[in-house]
């Protein structure tokens, strides 16, 4: 029996395994920094990785390893690398988990409590958001990349939103809509809503810097717009997630607004009723655009940067 395989762990490299070698103790031998929370012991599944090809040249599940997928479901193809051996060629795995935000997506996810809503008119401050370059991305990684890199995306925007007392209200592709004043005034929304914004633009500049183009050589831009308005609210009470429905004019002229970044050059603007809300007003100069579907021309703030 042949006694040394050499494995790829993809986006990390080739790793030479022996028969005796768990595929966690020869990556971290090649000095790869896989994550191992319980030593390597197959009490967490901090470690684990996704096959994409050989998984017949792999050990059986070990006891311990039967023991965690009794208490934390993982599919077939996601095996603990501190508990699995290699014992042919051509295998070819993924390492999920590569940071502490990774953790938290796989390990400890938890859910959105859903606010019960009455149709009604409420005041709200709309926000619209579209990841700019992401086609290009999904034409180039494999399927698992993209949906990875999608839930950090959307984890991270939704802890912004959230943190600044906004919800997410609907989700679409690669972009969002969300709304801020629930619980507020509307100068209140629109300020939470602009400094989401600014935050997330942050937010995005150090993931693309930290992570996106360390490990996959690609950096995401964004569009944000934002308006406020008279819309209605409600649960429109056909069992799907138990959103909240939020309709009107002002959210199509937020949605607009978000388009209109292209045309502009600049990853963020806001109308000309958010900026009268703000305490302290960017000092940029206001733009007069024409939205499709309004017979007036609206004023414009661009308060974000122009696109790289």
């Amino acid at each position: 029996m042949k006694e040394h395989f050499t494995i790829e762990l993809l986006g990390d490299g080739m790793v030479d395994i022996a028969a005796d070698q768990t595929i966690l103790e020869a990556s971290l031998a090649a000095g790869i920094p896989h994550y191992h929370a319980c030593g390597g012991k197959g009490r967490c599944s901090t470690c684990r990785i996704l096959v994409h090809e050989g998984a017949s040249h792999l050990s059986a599940y070990s006891e311990q390893e039967i023991k965690l997928r009794k208490k934390i479901p993982m599919p077939t193809n996601v095996r603990l690398a501190c508990q699995t051996y290699v014992r042919g060629e051509n295998v070819k795995v993924h390492r999920m988990i590569r940071d502490e935000t990774d953790i938290r997506l796989y390990i400890s996810e938890d859910s959105l409590a859903d606010t019960a809503q009455t149709g009604e008119e409420k005041t709200l401050a709309l926000f619209f958001l579209d990841i700019r370059n992401f086609t290009p991305f999904v034409e180039k990684y494999l399927p698992f990349d993209v949906i990875h890199i999608m839930r950090r995306l959307f984890a991270l925007f939704r802890h912004v939103i959230e943190s600044n007392d906004g919800r997410i209200i609907e989700t679409a592709g690669d972009g969002f809509y969300a709304v801020f004043g629930f619980s507020t005034g509307v100068g209140a929304a629109a300020q939470k809503a602009v400094e989401a914004g600014q935050q997330i633009l942050n937010e995005i500049h150090s993931f693309n810097e930290i992570y996106m183009y360390k490990h996959f050589r690609h950096r995401f831009q964004v569009g944000i717009g934002i308006h406020t308005g008279k819309v209605i609210t409600g649960n429109i009470g056909i069992g799907i997630n138990n959103n909240i429905t939020v309709t009107g004019l002002p959210v199509n002229v937020a949605a607009r607004l978000q388009a209109a970044t292209k045309e502009l050059n600049n990853s963020f603007l806001i109308s000309e009723v958010v900026m009268d809300k703000l305490k302290e007003k960017p000092d940029v100069q206001p733009i007069e655009i024409s939205l499709k579907g309004l017979k007036n021309t609206v004023t414009v703030y661009p308060i974000g940067q122009a696109y790289s």
